[in-house]
């Protein structure tokens, strides 16, 4: 265990960052963003990578919410099921083709994320390290998103 993180679960969280870290590094270094457009397509670059990955990722977490609510009463359940679908429906409405606003309304949804990944944390629905690792997720995409709007 890795900080009280299960060592699968911090590894395959780490990896799932790694889109959000390649579209950085090719905002800022131009040879690999152009050996990517070349040799991969030129939606992996960018914030295009970052904000397809990212709607992908929400729309994922959405169902481990459900998956969470599954466990909780009848009332914390519907609450539960509520909140589950919120993530995915932001990204569907939230996040259009490359705008700046699609830039911060991810950033939002993924704060927001961290905020239901609370509330099921705290209803001791979601594992004992669920938030450990969420925070840790959640600062490294949010800091992605933000060092890929300042080139």
């Amino acid at each position: 265990m890795i900080l009280g993180i299960p060592k699968s679960a911090f590894i395959l969280g780490g990896a799932g960052v790694i889109p959000f870290i390649w579209g950085v590094t090719t905002i800022f270094h131009t040879g690999l963003s152009e050996w990517t457009i070349i040799n991969v397509g030129p939606r992996f670059v960018g914030q295009y990578v970052q904000l397809l990955y990212g709607t992908v990722i929400l729309s994922f977490m959405s169902g481990v919410i459900w998956g969470f609510s599954v466990k909780g009463e009848q009332n914390q359940a519907v609450i539960g099921y509520t909140l589950s679908v919120v993530p995915a429906l932001w990204a569907f409405f939230m996040i259009d083709s490359g705008s700046e606003d699609a830039k911060r309304n991810l950033i939002a949804g993924f704060i927001g994320l961290l905020l239901i990944d609370w509330y099921f944390w705290r209803l001791q629905l979601a594992p004992p390290w669920w938030l450990r690792l969420r925070f840790l997720l959640t600062f490294m995409v949010v800091l992605c998103l933000m060092l890929g709007g300042i080139a």
